[in-house]
């Protein structure tokens, strides 16, 4: 997901100006997702050039709002409808990184594994208990957002637990060794010649 999106779905809310949206767009998601407010006026600019918000006259307080423009409306609304394609997320650095481990001389690859082990289940734990805390009847949106982690963290210790037992019963294949050169033939020595055998 763009930053994009989510400033224009917050902004089907009401006009807002920066900051009201940085803090809304963090309560949405739980505050998993922290933006600075570079981010949200550089954001703001991008989507004000291409006729998706407009800028409102500043407050009293010097504070400019903005609002959503039916362009705005035309591309939330296509991004609502249209699925969220695999090839459009970021790549696996966890596999990737694995992957790389098991090629790479010198990497105890197990204790990889065990290492990221520890840390999903630390993370597994520590949204378990941010869950219990939430309130079921008034914290739908972040409980949502809550659960997709905690069963990405619970689908990653899965996966954790594959790949042990798949280093369990792998055999590398032996090392390819160069072929040694073969040692170099003697020559045999030249014939004397004639004054050489009369000399001797």
């Amino acid at each position: 997901m763009s930053i994009k999106f989510g400033l224009l779905a917050l902004l089907e809310r009401g006009a807002m100006y920066g900051y009201q949206l940085r803090a809304a767009f963090e309560e949405s998601t739980g505050g998993t997702w922290p933006l600075n407010i570079g981010q949200v006026y550089t954001t703001l600019t991008r989507l004000e050039r291409d006729g998706q918000v407009r800028s409102l006259p500043e407050s009293d307080a010097g504070q400019r709002p903005y609002e959503i423009t039916e362009a705005g409306r035309a591309e939330l609304a296509m991004w609502f409808a249209t699925p969220i394609s695999r090839t459009d997320r970021p790549r696996d650095e966890l596999a990737i990184k694995l992957a790389l481990a098991l090629t790479t001389p010198g990497v105890d690859v197990r204790a990889v594994v065990q290492t990221q082990r520890a840390a999903t289940m630390r993370t597994l734990q520590e949204y378990t208990r941010l869950k219990a805390k939430s309130d079921a009847s008034t914290d739908l949106p972040w409980r949502l957002v809550l659960d997709a982690m905690l069963f990405q963290a619970e689908a990653e210790m899965r996966w954790l637990d594959h790949c042990e037992a798949s280093l369990v019963r792998h055999r590398p294949a032996p090392a390819t060794t160069r072929p040694e050169s073969a040692p170099a033939t003697t020559q045999p020595a030249p014939a004397p010649s004639e004054e050489e055998a009369r000399q001797r």
